[in-house]
């Protein structure tokens, strides 16, 4: 790892920084900046709009130090650009006069992305969701080509092992609600573990690995897909599950709407629908994990200034009990 890998407190580096900063990184790259600076809505790293004189504004992304190596950040532009180039509509970074997509400006490395608008898909309509199926299905084409080699895989241990102790460890659950959450927390990591234990035939591809309806820009010509920074090795499903909402019967009729679409595309193993609810759940401790270990970068507690209470806490744990009930349901049932 070299010292722009590593420089200082992960939580704090953003302080260093400033607009100026901003605007040097992106003219040192050849952007003739006009001044206009716009912060983006992202906080695990730091997401600006650039005007440029005369052009249409960049969007720039300086990547949080001390997560990801250079070879990590590498692998997931790379990615990127090789969808773009089957011409699936993700926002693909710009190249440099080297051909170069990851840059270095003082302790920050950033990337460079046309700017894109849209709004967010409608879940509930049919055509949206064969549309993001069909898409899906032929990121997970390019995805099961090869293995990342240098970024995570999607399992129990980083997402709900780790995340469990972190909050127990350091503090940040009430007293008399700690004894709560660890019993609730072990009991959804043994019924996870059984459910993971079901499905050990699940394939593990290439994913975007958060792929959700923010991370989607609807465009009169569909949609774009954006933020590849989790993207990881797991099941196709998890790419999936997060555009499923609503009571069963909804996310039924949902699921055959986005299959119709994925199935045209490549074959959906229906096993992997066991592990909805277990993803589910490892997204929620994930979370709450996360917050906390952001908690000391003085972005998270402004943006998220209801963490942190008795009542955040008190209603992330019944969340989790309810979880408790959903992991025993039956899978939902693709036809």
């Amino acid at each position: 790892m070299t010292p722009a890998e590593n420089v200082g407190d992960e939580n704090n580096a953003y302080q260093q920084l400033s607009p100026d900063d901003i605007l040097n990184a992106v003219e040192a790259l050849g952007y003739p900046c006009d001044g206009r600076l716009l912060a983006l809505n992202s906080y695990e790293n730091r997401v600006y709009q650039v005007g440029l004189e005369d052009t249409s504004p960049v969007v720039v992304k300086f990547y949080r130090p001390g997560r990801w190596t250079d070879d990590a950040i590498r692998e997931e532009l790379e990615f990127t650009q090789k969808l773009a180039e089957l011409e699936i509509p993700v926002i693909e970074p710009l190249k440099d006069e080297a051909g170069e997509v990851l840059h270095r400006h003082g302790p920050f490395r950033l990337s460079v992305y046309p700017c894109r608008g849209g709004r967010p898909p409608d879940l509930e309509n049919p055509e949206h969701l064969e549309q993001m199926g069909r898409f899906l299905a032929r990121i997970h084409n390019l995805g099961e080509t090869s293995d990342f080699k240098h970024r995570p895989t999607l399992d129990m241990d980083s997402f709900g092992t780790r995340a469990r102790a972190y909050l127990l460890d350091a503090g940040f659950l009430p007293e008399d609600l700690t004894e709560a959450y660890s019993t609730v927390s072990q009991h959804l990591l043994d019924g996870i573990a059984r459910r993971l234990d079901e499905v050990k035939a699940a394939r593990h591809i290439r994913l975007h690995g958060d792929c959700h309806p923010g991370n989607i820009l609807w465009r009169d010509d569909g949609p774009h897909i954006v933020d590849f920074d989790d993207a990881r090795m797991g099941p196709a499903i998890q790419d999936l599950w997060m555009f499923l909402s609503g009571d069963r019967m909804q996310m039924t009729v949902a699921l055959s709407d986005l299959l119709e679409g994925y199935t045209q595309f490549r074959d959906f193993d229906p096993r992997e629908l066991h592990l909805m609810e277990a993803l589910r759940t490892l997204r929620m401790m994930h979370y709450a994990a996360w917050l906390a270990r952001r908690w000391q970068d003085p972005a998270f507690p402004r943006a998220f200034p209801w963490f942190n209470t008795n009542r955040y806490w008190e209603e992330h744990i019944l969340s989790l009990k309810e979880q408790m009930a959903a992991l025993d349901e039956p899978a939902l049932v693709w036809n």
